[in-house]
């Protein structure tokens, strides 16, 4: 599956994840009534061009709208539901154990799947558009691997294990 098949279909979320994004994008939209009051109240001030609690609520709103576009694409293309039961290669919803070239005994177990999984698993979570996410989709245990880091180094892991993710 390549980033743009992930992009196409949506992310895999599971039922835990979706309800609490769901309750985040709820509270912020909730919110939006009392921030323009905030704001409203810090334009009463006086003069804008000096008025930091105004610049500061501006901001502020700005951000909280942009989680709430983030959070409404990300909803509005999910696929909620079950891990696979089975898993072969590595793909969204599988839980990889790989180890660094060279070093047999350095051991990192991840799941592949949205950031957004992280908050409900105690298991690191990396994205299948990540440089190691995107280099390591479809591969099967015994499979080598290389990806670039973002310092621009060249790193090739080894797929050791790669099993369904149990929530």
């Amino acid at each position: 599956m390549s980033t743009t098949d992930e992009q196409d279909q949506g992310v895999w979320l599971t039922q835990e994840a979706h309800d609490r994004l769901k309750g985040e994008l709820d509270g912020l939209i909730a919110g939006r009534t009392a921030m323009a009051a905030e704001i409203n109240a810090r334009r009463e001030e006086g003069d804008l061009k000096e008025n930091g609690g105004y610049h500061a609520a501006k901001d502020e709103q700005g951000k909280q709208e942009g989680r709430i576009r983030q959070l409404t694409d990300l909803l509005r293309k999910a696929r909620v539901g079950e891990p696979p039961t089975t898993a072969t290669d590595a793909a969204v919803g599988t839980v990889i154990t790989i180890a660094f070239d060279g070093d047999e005994d350095d051991t990192e177990k991840f799941l592949l799947g949205s950031r957004e999984i992280a908050g409900t698993t105690g298991v690191s979570v990396y994205s299948p558009e990540s440089a190691l996410g995107s280099a390591i989709l479809g591969a099967s245990p015994g499979a080598t691997v290389t990806y670039q880091a973002p310092n621009g180094k060249d790193i090739t892991v080894k797929v050791l294990a790669v099993e369904p993710f149990v929530p």
